[in-house]
């Protein structure tokens, strides 16, 4: 009568061709995992700003995509990280008033990754009717935002980067530090 069935000595090669096989894989899943945390965060910043300036120009007026801790109202300090608004801005202010209709809210990144932009995109970035951005004094408003893994020691982040038509892109970058 023939026996089946595996020997002590081949379950343990398998053991061990699936330890290695583990041990190379799983550092390669970590970073595919992370960039595409960061690839989904900035995606979900672009497409809100291509949902402000679609609008923008259906409307024929200001339309506005703002930092907000809340989901109802603009934030004062903080970063993007902490969520954002897409609204339609009557009066030219930058701040949601009563009246104001609220496109777009969205809340809060995961927790460990952090959304900042340059002095003239910190707080709002504005779509005139033309689909420029443009900042309340009327003057052009171009900047930067900057994405990053606060936990991790890689350098890799997303740039989302407004130009002075007010049309948005992303890049990948290498950072020397998470700002």
């Amino acid at each position: 009568m023939k026996q089946s069935g595996v020997t002590l000595l081949e379950l343990m090669v398998v053991l061990a061709v699936s330890a290695i096989l583990l041990g190379i894989g799983i550092p390669g899943f970590a970073a595919f995992t992370r960039n595409s945390h960061l690839t989904s965060a900035a995606n979900e910043l672009l497409s809100s700003l291509h949902l402000a300036r679609s609008e923008a120009i259906k409307r024929s007026s200001r339309v506005v995509v703002c930092t907000s801790v809340t989901g109802t109202s603009c934030a004062v300090g903080g970063g993007w990280h902490q969520g954002w608004l897409v609204f339609h801005d009557a009066n030219n202010n930058a701040v949601v008033d009563s009246g104001e209709t609220v496109i777009q809210a969205r809340q809060a990144f995961q927790a460990g990754l952090r959304l900042t932009g340059n002095t003239l995109v910190s707080k709002y970035i504005s779509y005139a009717p033309s689909g420029a951005s443009k900042l309340t004094s009327g003057a052009f408003q171009a900047g930067t935002l900057t994405l990053c893994s606060e936990s991790d020691g890689s350098g890799s982040g997303r740039q989302i980067v407004i130009s002075s038509t007010g049309r948005p892109r992303t890049a990948k970058v290498t950072l020397a530090s998470c700002p």
